[in-house]
């Protein structure tokens, strides 16, 4: 290997931390050829994971959560790659602790929401069944995403421990997520399940609640978020501004057996419907 490849592979060393992922675009991008990917294949300084896609390999003691986790793929993605998306609905509420039923101790359904998740994302084998979404729901903006970090790191191996592992993942925040999360309905998400996540959601910010309300281009998810937030009732309902909520005109039939909510006039489960007064009203 000549002076000028060393070069590039020390280049590719440092910015590649162990277990993380690049592809072919990373590599043109840093000026790396063909045939020097071929030679670092060769000298086992890459591995190949699929056509076009390569990971810096871990050392022989790494952590199994690492290997076959879903964690450093995203941050590969996210960081290394520069591919923008985030995780939301009830992958958000999942990792933000709101939803304690779904298991952690096999596969999950991890949302990704953008317009650029890359190809091979959805291919990998990891512990997780990816979902893409696309940013429909609100655009492409990025009100209510925040930063999260990871932490992966593992003390006890120095290889792992001086990984990046904590760079922050844009994650919705619960305010987003759950809208996220009810625009599933009634297709891939249960009308309980999310009454359940409701229950712990009481600690919403009505202002930024407001703003995303807003801005959120599903009637029928606006609909449905305000007999969830009715139901349930949490302090912050009550400084929601409803003047300047646009919750359309029309019935709209969305379960069939269900009955139309008197208030927000969409088709639901009878145990959603709100409970009659001693006077019937």
């Amino acid at each position: 290997m000549n002076g000028q490849s060393e070069t590039k592979l020390k280049q590719l060393l440092q910015r590649v931390p162990p277990g993380f992922i690049v592809d072919s675009r990373w590599m043109a991008r840093h000026a790396i050829s063909r045939q020097s990917v071929s030679g670092y294949l060769k000298q086992g300084w890459l591995e190949p994971i699929m056509s076009g896609v390569y990971r810096r390999p871990f050392s022989s003691d790494a952590n199994p959560e690492a290997i076959g986790g879903w964690k450093i793929p995203l941050l590969s993605a996210a960081w290394l790659l520069q591919h923008r998306f985030h995780i939301g609905g009830a992958s958000a509420l999942s990792l933000r602790g709101h939803a304690h039923y779904l298991s952690f101790g096999g596969a999950f359904d991890l949302y990704l929401y953008g317009s650029d998740i890359p190809s091979w994302l959805p291919k990998l084998r990891i512990d997780a069944d990816l979902k893409a979404r696309s940013n429909v729901l609100f655009g492409d903006g990025a009100t209510g995403i925040d930063n999260v970090d990871f932490d992966l790191s593992n003390e006890d191996d120095p290889e792992l421990a001086q990984s990046p592992w904590r760079w922050p993942m844009p994650m919705s925040s619960p305010e987003r997520a759950i809208l996220e999360m009810i625009d599933e309905i009634p297709k891939n998400e249960s009308f309980h399940k999310i009454d359940v996540v409701f229950e712990s959601l009481a600690n919403l910010r009505p202002k930024l609640l407001t703003t995303l309300i807003t801005k959120c281009r599903s009637v029928k998810t606006k609909r449905l978020f305000f007999i969830y937030a009715d139901k349930h009732n949490h302090a912050w309902r009550r400084h929601i501004d409803m003047s300047v909520v646009d919750l359309g005109k029309g019935d709209r039939a969305l379960t069939p057996g269900g009955k139309l909510h008197p208030t927000y006039r969409i088709t639901i489960p009878v145990d959603l419907m709100p409970k009659e007064t001693p006077d019937g009203t």
